[in-house]
């Protein structure tokens, strides 16, 4: 049996070097951390037929059932016990409508919300998690719009930590609060909005001994590179043109950025495909930004109906500006109106999302419009999160009455007769 590789922690900004049982999230610098991990033994064809001899297997270890711990060369080598639910795994969908919407010929959507807890922290979570076990972590805590807190409760609960979540006061989906509060979490509404959470939580980190598991987390980022490692090998290793992705904290971002750069070097893909970040209007500071190439960072105070990526000061940004240079990437930022309908859309079709994920079909559709994504380009959408996530905005979009969206499809009360039923259904007029 081989040895674990090691693996390190390094400063995004200074490049001081921590070891990889250091609790620490950022640098004493106040720089992000990355995780960077010895070569694996193979590389290229071979680390492709260790990976899918693991998808094969009919074993109950993590290491074979998990879409994130099937990558373990990849995310976390040296770790023995994961706290696994399992996750990822998830489809790779297509939708002659969808596709039709956006207007190239070649769309998929990998839809993350068939994770677990329904969104693609969880694949983030459980090496977080497994870190905060292995650590001995006293607690573990969040600052959360909902999908964070709702996987963290969950996988706390599975690892037997105690979990703290701060949620902003009138800003959390009620899905995503049920969840957090049903797997047991101390859940602490905050008068403020999601930056005021997270600013409190990073000084209970310093001040009590919380384990931090946001995105700044460098445990997350290497469990949420496994979204494209995945998508890769469904798509036989050969990389799409394009991967559009919503972006709010820019935690996958920065994310997928590492993985593409680190499969290339690995000989798993041959090319980096361009990766395309996808704002709401009213929470836009990293598109902002990018329009001026990232000469001053931009922060907001935040408005979109899409709650998921209503943050105004992303804690991953310098992560996710590496991610976009080294892609050939762009960022663009979409009018929720544009957004609810491509959710619409993507609901129709029988895939259904929340209204976060939604931006990535929206902006796939803005940047056929400008020409940047041909029709002949494939093309991967990211969907973050599941339909039920948000019920309340899938509700009042389809509300019936003046102002209802062009796409609604509003409940309509009829009398218990079948000419009722059939003038509804049937009838043209």
């Amino acid at each position: 049996m081989n040895k674990p590789a090691a693996s390190v922690l390094r400063c995004e900004i200074c490049g001081a070097q921590y070891g990889e049982m250091d609790a620490r999230t950022a640098c004493e610098c106040d720089g992000l951390l990355s995780v960077l991990h010895a070569a694996p033994s193979e590389n290229g064809s071979a680390l492709r037929a260790r990976f899918a001899l693991r998808r094969g297997s009919v074993s109950p270890r993590a290491s074979d059932t998990s879409g994130v711990w099937r990558y373990q060369e990849l995310v976390m080598p040296s770790a023995q016990q994961m706290v696994s639910h399992p996750e990822g795994n998830t489809p790779l969908l297509t939708s002659a409508p969808v596709a039709s919407y956006v207007g190239v010929r070649q769309l998929s959507l990998k839809h993350e919300g068939h994770n677990p807890t329904g969104s693609f922290k969880d694949r983030g979570m459980t090496v977080a998690i497994t870190q905060a076990v292995r650590l001995g972590a006293r607690a573990v805590g969040c600052a959360s719009t909902g999908n964070t807190s709702a996987s963290l409760a969950a996988y706390a609960a599975l690892g037997g930590l105690k979990a703290i979540v701060l949620v902003p006061e009138g800003h959390v989906a009620l899905g995503k609060l049920a969840q957090t509060i049903a797997h047991a979490a101390r859940t602490l509404v905050v008068r403020g909005d999601f930056d005021a959470c997270l600013r409190l939580m990073r000084e209970a980190q310093s001040a009590l001994g919380v384990y931090l598991v946001n995105s700044l987390n460098p445990w997350r980022i290497e469990g949420q590179k496994t979204i494209v490692t995945e998508l890769c090998e469904q798509l036989g290793w050969d990389a799409p043109d394009w991967i559009v992705l919503p972006a709010g904290n820019l935690g996958n971002t920065a994310a997928f950025g590492k993985a593409l750069v680190e499969m290339r070097d690995l000989q798993l893909i041959d090319r980096l495909p361009r990766l395309a970040a996808v704002q709401a209007e009213g929470a836009a500071p990293f598109a902002a930004s990018f329009a001026h190439g990232f000469v001053q960072r931009q922060r907001v105070e935040p408005n979109t109906v899409a709650s998921a990526i209503r943050i105004g000061d992303p804690a991953s940004f310098d992560r996710a500006v590496g991610a976009i240079r080294n892609t050939d990437g762009v960022v663009i930022a979409v009018p929720d109106e544009e957004l609810l309908d491509a959710k619409a859309i993507v609901d129709a079709s029988g895939i259904g999302c929340e209204p976060a994920s939604a931006a990535s079909v929206a902006g796939a559709r803005q940047l056929v419009r400008q020409g940047l994504v041909r029709p002949e380009h494939r093309v991967v959408a990211i969907l973050t999160g599941h339909l039920l996530k948000d019920p309340e905005v899938v509700l009042g979009y389809h509300r019936a009455g003046e102002g209802a969206a062009k796409l609604a499809n509003p409940p309509v009360t009829i009398d218990a007769t079948l000419r009722a039923l059939e003038h509804v259904v049937f009838s043209h007029s």
